[in-house]
């Protein structure tokens, strides 16, 4: 039997860790990722600032597994319901149980001139970009608009505030920072105490903010909004999610079994999953790990059924995601936001409490070297 878990992100390295334990030793598992590393992307806006933090946020694959197969290809085609992936290589990858857990890409909304004048943040050298860019922005003066107020572009802000004040600049006096939000709040999928603390954090820091402001269109020196045009030197978009390419964008609706077929199950951001209270799951790294804990038991129990039960016994009963979370967490340049229950934290208790969070996932996978030197970076 034959087990396959396609990326290596968050949902995907966790679930084949937990899999590695709840499956028989002769069940063959089979893990497939784009690249040789596991990067903790919840952590890749620090690169901005600090390109030394690449190098403890990103962790060999093969370091994190037991007895499971890495095959190193990108997934070109998924077909669920076969059970089967195209890779780029030509090959293909089948299973009997397999999860999808392919992660995001960035959407752009079918904005004119989005796509081709913004970077993006979903990866290092995306981090890379936008620094040697913004460098440049603060040499000459100018204004980078940040398109997108949930807590990646919260935290791309502040980076970028804390980057201009290294490099002996002012914000706003020498160089503008603004963040821009369609809705009427930054965070705003969060709780309220939680949304007003991250916001007086981006103005203390001397960000622009401009919530309830849509972009329309993109050209070579302007942003074109609902509110009026927006000249800019640099654009970071961190707008939205949508599926990766392999499945055509899409990030299908799946059950609080997580469930997308009869052998294949969709997680993380790869999914928009609706837990066993019925309410939406908010793409997170946090909700990704969690969710992998729920496939990982209702793979075990399909597999132990296929190979265990007599042919007249009831299919097993599956085990049901519900979102729970301690509270939530979010960088700010040199502070940070926290909401642990309704008890919202800034200052020191946040960064520190930020800080762990990052190194106590690493330290979870085996990296305890790694989650040393993010802690340190993290607490610098």
């Amino acid at each position: 039997m034959h087990v396959a878990v396609l990326g290596a992100g968050y949902a995907g390295v966790a679930l084949t860790r937990k899999l590695e334990s709840r499956l028989p030793p002769d069940v063959d598992i089979t893990l497939v990722n784009d690249g040789e590393e596991h990067v903790l992307v919840h952590e890749t806006h620090r690169a901005i600032r600090r390109p030394a933090v690449a190098d403890a946020i990103s962790v060999p694959v093969a370091d994190l597994l037991d007895r499971a197969e890495l095959v190193v290809d990108r997934v070109d085609d998924v077909d669920a319901d076969a059970g089967r992936a195209e890779l780029a290589s030509g090959d293909a990858v089948e299973w009997d149980y397999g999860a999808v857990c392919l992660g995001s890409e960035t959407a752009y909304y079918g904005i004119e001139g989005l796509r081709e004048h913004a970077t993006p943040l979903k990866s290092l050298d995306d981090a890379a970009r936008i620094r040697e860019e913004f460098l440049d922005v603060v040499a000459d003066g100018g204004r980078v608009v940040v398109g997108g107020a949930g807590l990646s572009g919260v935290q791309v802000a502040g980076e970028l505030t804390a980057l201009a004040g290294e490099e002996g600049a002012d914000v706003p006096d020498d160089v503008e920072v603004v963040l821009v939000e369609q809705l009427d709040e930054v965070a705003p999928n969060f709780p309220a105490n939680f949304r007003r603390a991250v916001r007086e954090q981006l103005s203390e820091r001397g960000v622009d903010v401009e919530t309830g402001t849509a972009v329309e269109a993109v050209y070579d020196d302007r942003i074109v909004t609902d509110d009026g045009d927006l000249r800019y030197d640099q654009l970071v978009w961190t707008g939205g999610i949508a599926g990766d390419d392999a499945v055509d964008g899409d990030r299908p609706v799946v059950r609080a079994d997580l469930r997308l077929t009869d052998r294949t199950f969709a997680l993380g951001d790869a999914a928009r999953a609706v837990d066993a209270d019925g309410e939406p799951v908010p793409a997170s790294a946090s909700a990704a790990i969690r969710e992998a804990k729920t496939v990982a038991e209702n793979v075990g129990r399909l597999v132990d059924h296929e190979r265990d039960a007599a042919p007249d016994d009831f299919a097993p009963r599956l085990a049901r995601y519900r979102f729970q979370v301690p509270g939530w967490l979010v960088s700010v340049g040199d502070g940070a936001v926290a909401q642990l229950g309704p008890t919202v934290l800034t200052g020191a208790a946040a960064k520190a409490s930020k800080a762990g969070v990052g190194a106590g996932y690493l330290t979870s996978v085996g990296a305890v070297d790694r989650a040393l030197k993010l802690a340190e970076e993290e607490l610098l």
